[in-house]
């Protein structure tokens, strides 16, 4: 077949979505234009439709090393080598974007985005300097240096490149989000009136409305002005989960396969080698906004931890296993697939694609909350792990998510009864991982750590055979980037709370209160 016969095919294909007809033709297309970019990043999105993470990851590395590539190309290519936790290929084009002086701003700037994501904070910052040096009023170029600075703790900076966005678009929603986001707004000094004007435009985007509503709950709740807040919440909320596809019948079938695992599995390789000479992953789960990233930056006080934020790299080696593409940190066809995983392979792959970020420390933090889903996993693939769960109280971890604007995960977050639902789902899940594994996942509680952290740090050194230090009861003692949602509050002092910030709106949250306890989950009288 001729080429433009086999792209005419690919399109046919792609439209009624037969994905193994798409990437049969594509393969056709790769044969006859094999040095080019755009057909190898087709393939992979067609192989990943299809569930086949193996062939979608080897079809990007080509897509990496072909010579002929665009600018759309390489967008996509940055993206793409991402999803598979490339770490590698996204630092190389980065490198090369940064040393030629006629790169695309753009691209820069979708580089740092990635390499943030990443966790390569440095060479992430460095790639938004670049790519407002190339073209100081690119819009992306100022968004994406602005969230950078503020990773790295330069309020200052972060605000001036957000304001620069918006001289420039006044209705720019994610800058107005951005920036309410690096302090408290106070009666003299805030942006309540231009969020107001904003969410008054006519046919707003979802997205759009999502990100000014959420900023105006921020700025009305630093204010005092409870009712206004949750007005511009539950427009939030309605905003974003437009845009979001959601089952909550699908979790509660996820925790019903993961529950009825085995603990023990056969391998064609044994574990016990991971046990000697590897280094000691400390994972910390639990649900988002529980106090995680608190609790990495208290453990980053240690010259034995190396913290290492927010990763999906257990994920990545759990998809290569089972060759599987999931939307999400893992689905059913995964944990039925895992029976037949040789785990050990699975630890040495995660250990493997974790060196680069290692330094000489012999502990370190994988702190993403939602590997709690992974937990029957990671015991198998890596007995020397040790297991960290924040538990917090269960309104305020409810309310913290249900006011947070997250990026396409999470999507159980914007609507009360399906949080609470994901709430008691996940709180099943915790409770057979600790009869599975006992001994193995230590609770660490919230309230107790921001009220005795020293207390709790110790037991927290000695359940991981780390030196507990003073340096671990402050997370200033941590100069590390933050890139979660903590990225202003991690860096204040330990601060405890006699009132929840879920208090004031009690009244507004009963759904979600009366869901939980009628799942079984206490919620205190005194702020009900």
């Amino acid at each position: 077949m001729t080429l433009a016969s086999l792209q005419a095919r690919v399109t046919a294909a792609v439209q009624a979505k037969d994905w193994p007809v798409a990437a049969e033709a594509l393969r056709g297309v790769t044969r006859l234009a094999p040095h080019s970019a755009r057909a190898w990043i087709d393939l992979s999105y067609v192989e990943s439709f299809r569930g086949r993470y193996r062939a979608a990851h080897e079809a990007i590395l080509s897509a990496a090393n072909a010579p002929q590539r665009t600018n759309e190309d390489l967008a996509d290519l940055i993206a793409r080598l991402r999803t598979f936790n490339d770490a590698a290929g996204v630092q190389a084009i980065a490198r090369a974007l940064i040393g030629a002086s006629d790169s695309d701003a753009r691209l820069l700037a979708a580089c740092a985005l990635q390499l943030s994501n990443l966790n390569d904070h440095g060479l992430a910052l460095a790639c938004a300097q670049a790519a407002v040096s190339r073209q100081p009023a690119d819009i992306a170029a100022r968004l994406a240096r602005g969230q950078m600075l503020a990773q790295h703790g330069d309020i200052e900076g972060a605000a001036a490149d957000f304001q620069a966005c918006l001289r420039q678009v006044p209705g720019l929603a994610q800058a107005w989000w951005s920036l309410s986001r690096l302090r408290k707004q106070s009666p003299e000094e805030n942006h309540v009136v231009p969020l107001r004007r904003l969410l008054a435009t006519p046919r707003l985007r979802p997205l759009d409305a999502a990100f000014a509503a959420f900023a105006l709950h921020k700025e009305l709740d630093d204010l005092g002005d409870h009712d206004g807040a949750w007005g511009a919440l539950e427009q939030a909320c309605r905003a974003k989960r437009s845009t979001l596809s959601y089952a909550a019948g699908d979790s509660r079938a996820l925790v019903d396969a993961l529950s009825a695992m085995p603990t023990t599995t056969t391998t064609t390789t044994t574990v016990a080698h991971l046990q000697a000479n590897a280094r000691t992953p400390v994972f910390i789960v639990g649900m988002h906004r529980s106090g995680t990233t608190l609790l990495e930056q208290l453990l980053d006080g240690s010259p034995q931890v190396r913290g290492v934020g927010e990763l999906y790299d257990f994920t990545s080696a759990m998809r290569h296993a089972t060759d599987h593409h999931c939307k999400g940190v893992i689905d059913a066809t995964i944990v039925q697939r895992a029976a037949e995983v040789d785990f050990a392979q699975v630890g040495q792959r995660y250990l493997d694609g974790m060196a680069w970020r290692l330094g000489d420390q012999p502990f370190f933090t994988d702190k993403l909350p939602s590997n709690f889903l992974n937990i029957g996993f990671i015991c198998r693939a890596l007995p020397q792990a040790r297991i960290l769960h924040m538990v917090r109280d269960p309104v305020e971890t409810c309310f913290s998510n249900l006011r947070e604007l997250f990026s396409e995960a999470n999507p159980y977050s914007y609507d009360q009864a399906e949080l609470a639902d994901y709430f008691l789902q996940y709180r099943r899940l915790m409770a057979y991982w600790h009869s599975a594994w006992p001994g193995r996942i230590l609770d660490v509680d919230y309230a107790q750590l921001t009220r005795d952290p020293e207390k709790v740090m110790r037991q927290v050194a000695a359940f991981c055979g780390i030196e507990y230090m003073d340096a671990m009861r402050d997370p200033r003692s941590s100069t590390r980037a933050v890139a979660t949602a903590s990225v202003v509050q991690v860096r204040e002092r330990v601060v405890r709370r006699e009132v929840p910030k879920w208090a004031p709106y009690a009244r507004h949250l009963q759904p979600l209160i009366a869901a939980l306890r009628q799942g079984g989950v206490e919620v205190a009288e005194a702020f009900a």
